[in-house]
C-alpha cells in the first residue's frame, strides 16, 4: 500500500479522480447521449464524366479498371488545388490593390505618374511650338504677292487658307456653344434630400421620430456593401511564375502571349 501511495501522482497531487469526473460529466451533460455523424461524401466535379476522362487517361497506360474511390479521390485533390489556388491568388490581388501612401513606415522615393505627366507637358509644348512655327510659315506665304509662284508657293497659300476655314469654323462652333449656354441659362444642380427631413410643397419639416411625429418615412435599410476582390491575368501570370510546377508549363507560355 505504501508503495501505491508513492507510485500514485493524483493523490500525491491532492487531486479527487472520482470527483473530477463527476464535474467532467456534469460540464458536458448536454453532450451525453448524443449522436454524432460525419456528413455526406459529395464530390466536387460531376462523377460520370471525370470517369469517362481517367479511364481514357487509364487506357494509354494498360489499365483498364478505375474503382469508383479513385474517382472520389481524384475529385476531392481537384476541389483542395483549386481552393489553393485561389487563396494565393487572392493574397497576390490584395498586396497589388495595397496602398502605402499614408503609411508612415513607408516613405516615396519615386513618382512615376508626375514624371509621366511632365514627359507629356513637354510634349505639348513641343508640339505646340511646331505648329506656331508651321502657321507663321502659311501666314506669310498667305501674304506673299509674288507673280511668280512654284508649285510649292501654291501648296503652301492652299493649306493657310484650309486653316484659317478651319480656325473660322471653329470659332463659330464656339460662339454657338457660347450662345446656346447662355439661351439654357445655369444649370443647378438637385439638392439631396437630408436624413430626417421631409419635403412637403418645397419646404422641409424637420420629424423627431416616426412615433412622436406621426408622418415618418421608413429610410431604406443600409446593408454593408461586399468587398469583390477582382483578380485579372497579371496576378494569375505572377502566381504560376512563382510556382514550381508551373514556372515552366505551356499553360503559362500561352497566358504570356495573351
Amino acid at each position: 500500500r505504501d508503495d501505491d501511495d508513492i507510485n500514485d501522482v493524483a493523490s500525491m497531487a491532492g487531486v479527487n479522480l472520482n470527483e473530477e469526473s463527476a464535474r467532467i460529466m456534469a460540464t458536458n451533460s448536454d453532450l451525453v447521449g448524443t449522436q454524432i455523424q460525419s456528413c455526406k461524401d459529395e464530390p466536387f466535379l460531376a462523377a460520370i464524366p471525370l470517369h469517362k476522362r481517367i479511364l481514357e487517361t487509364a487506357k494509354k497506360l494498360g489499365i483498364t479498371d478505375v474503382p469508383a474511390e479513385v474517382v472520389t479521390f481524384i475529385s476531392h485533390a481537384t476541389q483542395n488545388r483549386l481552393r489553393t489556388v485561389i487563396e494565393k491568388v487572392t493574397v497576390i490581388t490584395q498586396h497589388r490593390m495595397e496602398s502605402y501612401k499614408d503609411d508612415e513606415w513607408y516613405e516615396q522615393a519615386t513618382d512615376v505618374r508626375s514624371q509621366l505627366k511632365f514627359f507629356e507637358q513637354l510634349e505639348r509644348l513641343e508640339k505646340q511650338r511646331k505648329d506656331e512655327q508651321e502657321r507663321e510659315i502659311l501666314l506669310k506665304a498667305a501674304k506673299s504677292r509674288s507673280r511668280q509662284e512654284d508649285p510649292e508657293q501654291a501648296r503652301l497659300k492652299q493649306k493657310a487658307k484650309e486653316m484659317q476655314q478651319q480656325e473660322l469654323a471653329q470659332m463659330r462652333q464656339r460662339d454657338a456653344n457660347l450662345t446656346a449656354l447662355a439661351a439654357i441659362g445655369p444649370r443647378k444642380k438637385r439638392k439631396l434630400d437630408a436624413p430626417g427631413l421631409l419635403t412637403v410643397g418645397g419646404e422641409g419639416v424637420g420629424l423627431c421620430g416616426g412615433s412622436q411625429a406621426g408622418l415618418g418615412t421608413a429610410s431604406p435599410r443600409q446593408y454593408p456593401r461586399q468587398k469583390i476582390t477582382r483578380v485579372n491575368l497579371r496576378d494569375f501570370i505572377f502566381y504560376m511564375e512563382q510556382e514550381r510546377e508551373m514556372s515552366r508549363s505551356l499553360l503559362l507560355y500561352r497566358a504570356l502571349l495573351k
